[in-house]
């Protein structure tokens, strides 16, 4: 699709080096919050038990009292975070794979309730191995959304994904998910289509088992490969094929019609007003906690420390984990950023935005607002509010898949900066380095 063509590359553009900034290693903690803002709070869990070759989120090997003394070091750095005075809204706990240790997860949301009083929704996300009555009854009443990482049902895609080994065959995936059918408010299913061998066919599949996991929620996720990722997937597996994902999109929007209703760009629910993991649409401001994790606050993009070591001692010395920051974000792409992000949720409020930055939208952003009209990606835009069509849809997937992908390339070079020792002791395991892939 020409149109996608066209944003994805001026995404790539504009994306460039966004993370790149300035090493702030002498900071103590984030800039003082806005005492009227609920922010949200992401919590990071870089701990596997297999490393995905296609994922570049920080994540290592699981080792127990690793985990242990590094949930020890997050609730610490939480407590930071209260002492500053920021309150949240909402907490996402993302990984890795944070049910790793279900007793240090329980602790940790306990402590953020009772830090946070304001926390009205947790989610987190776990694997398909976790799911079970240990983990419903350690969760159950702290978790409000639980979003376990599926990703296809097809034993071969599973097997290239490096995750039928741990989290076994596509059958017995379906029947763990099944298990846990109405036992949270918000039961998630994460899939991912337009890997290079997927075809039409495995994902039609894909998408009539969903239809029988008694999930409440699915997210199809296009595969958000960094510019390393993409070339060793195209010497082992194949290469992307960025022509046929809109085909594959309008076929998961059909598909899933009449079960599930569009929540974002990508994520489908029973019901519309369910919790959604893109907490950009709710919480335009986030404090990440954790090793890796990420912060957007005042305009700036703040980045942790992705080496364990130096993550338990800063916090030891009282510092946040905070080591970069990148250049505050100029007034247009701050307008550009609430464009997207409502977008990506569905509806772009138009009078909020007026009252936000002083001018409509189609004052602050001409170009794009006369693109979107001119492909047809807008379904409602009258003056209070613009709505897309599946095609406007597509295109907040395609320019979200874009930018988790720059995200992605920084997370893939910061790990690759780790110590030699470092690097091969969370990332290399009986021989197999996944690091880079």
């Amino acid at each position: 699709m020409l149109s996608e063509r066209i944003l994805t590359r001026v995404t790539r553009v504009l994306n460039r080096g966004y993370l790149n900034g300035e090493h702030v290693d002498d900071v103590v903690r984030l800039p003082d919050p806005d005492p009227e803002t609920l922010y949200m709070l992401y919590t990071h869990v870089p701990f596997c038990r297999q490393l995905c070759t296609y994922c570049s989120f920080n994540r290592f090997y699981f080792e127990e009292c690793r985990a242990r003394a590094y949930f020890k070091s997050l609730r610490k750095e939480m407590r930071m975070v209260a002492d500053q005075g920021y309150r949240f809204g909402a907490m996402y706990v993302g990984g890795g794979t944070p049910t790793v240790l279900l007793d240090e997860l329980v602790e940790t949301i306990d402590l953020a309730k009772s830090l946070f009083p304001d926390i009205a929704d947790v989610s987190s996300e776990t694997n398909p191995t976790d799911l079970g009555d240990e983990l419903y009854d350690a969760l159950h009443g702290k978790v409000d959304r639980l979003s376990v990482g599926v990703q296809s049902f097809d034993n071969d895609l599973l097997h290239q994904m490096s995750r039928y080994a741990t989290t076994g065959s596509a059958e017995e995936t379906l029947a763990a998910v099944q298990s846990m059918q109405g036992r949270f408010h918000s039961f998630n299913v994460d899939m991912i289509f337009n890997f290079p061998s997927q075809t039409l066919a495995t994902l039609e599949r894909d998408l009539d088992l969903i239809k029988q996991t008694g999930c409440n929620q699915t997210t199809f996720y296009p595969l958000m490969a960094s510019p390393l990722r993409r070339k060793q997937l195209a010497e082992t597996i194949g290469k992307i094929d960025y022509g046929r994902e809109f085909a594959m999109y309008q076929l998961i929007c059909d598909r899933l019609a009449d079960s599930f209703v569009p929540s974002s760009a990508w994520t489908f629910s029973a019901d519309p007003d369910m919790i959604i993991d893109e907490y950009v649409v709710d919480y335009p401001e986030y404090v990440g906690i954790g090793s890796g994790a990420m912060s957007y606050l005042k305009g700036c993009n703040y980045v942790n420390t992705f080496s364990l070591r130096e993550y338990h001692d800063r916090i030891a010395a009282n510092k946040m984990s905070t080591i970069k920051h990148g250049d505050p974000q100029g007034r247009l792409s701050a307008m550009r950023y609430t464009f997207a992000s409502q977008l990506f949720g569905l509806r772009l409020d138009k009078k909020d935005f007026e009252r936000r930055y002083g001018m409509t939208v189609e004052r602050a952003l001409p170009l794009e607002m006369d693109y979107m009209r001119l492909i047809g990606a807008f379904d409602i835009n009258n003056d209070e509010e613009i709505t897309l069509t599946d095609k406007g849809r597509y295109l907040m997937v395609a320019m979200m898949r874009e930018t988790l992908g720059s995200s992605n390339d920084y997370r893939d070079r910061a790990r690759a900066s780790l110590s030699r020792d470092e690097y091969h002791e969370l990332l290399v395991k009986d021989g197999v380095d996944v690091g880079n892939g």
